[in-house]
């Protein structure tokens, strides 16, 4: 397969900021790894810091869209029920994880953008993708209503960090190698989606 120089620069930088974190990778590093020169990078992106956000929204986007189609016939086909509305939330997610073609390195830079504080990318990431949070938040609103919205929020909080972590496979539970990436990433999600339900819908009496 024949990648443009743009495909080239935005996969090598993809590779390097998940090995050495976006501070850590100079752009020298990146023309070296791409085979370009740096007029590449400038003309491409202009800069390190649009360069980062293009690695975000290259695979984001699609991301996305899946995401946002998926919840709309979840809403449209189930309504009232919560389950497909966190498989379109899940699902995703976990398959650009399992991505070959550099979800894994993808997943470790998501990692590196919690770690590192940058203030751009994160305000690069609200501007742009805060939305879908939102739109989720709305829609599983209407299936918890006993929740408050810094209830609701929290929890979400907490449904997206297993799901991060569940994308990273840093888990006890490993691919058995007799069973496919296919298989083993709906096992994640059902039992992912499982577990968000059931936090999603805990009972509040005990609450401070």
């Amino acid at each position: 397969m024949q990648f443009s120089t743009k495909d080239r620069i935005l996969g090598a930088a993809e590779e390097l900021f998940a090995q050495y974190g976006f501070a850590g990778t100079s752009l020298r590093q990146v023309t070296t790894h791409a085979d370009v020169n740096i007029a590449a990078v400038n003309y491409h992106f202009g800069s390190k810091e649009n360069l980062i956000n293009e690695v975000f929204r290259r695979r984001m986007d699609d991301m996305t869209a899946n995401r946002l189609q998926q919840l709309q016939a979840a809403l449209a086909q189930h309504p009232g029920e919560l389950t497909p509305i966190l498989a379109a939330f899940v699902r995703p997610a976990l398959a650009l994880a399992q991505n070959r073609h550099g979800g894994g390195a993808f997943v470790r830079v998501i990692a590196r953008a919690y770690a590192e504080k940058n203030d751009g990318l994160r305000k690069f990431l609200s501007d742009h993708y805060g939305h879908v949070m939102r739109e989720f938040g709305r829609a599983i609103a209407q299936c918890v209503p006993e929740l408050s919205k810094e209830e609701l929020y929290w929890r979400l909080d907490f449904v997206s960090g297993a799901l991060t972590y569940a994308m990273a496979d840093f888990g006890v539970i490993k691919r058995p190698a007799h069973v496919s990436e296919s298989v083993h990433r709906e096992h994640a999600a059902h039992e992912l989606i499982r577990f968000a339900e059931a936090g999603l819908r805990a009972s509040q009496k005990n609450n401070p």
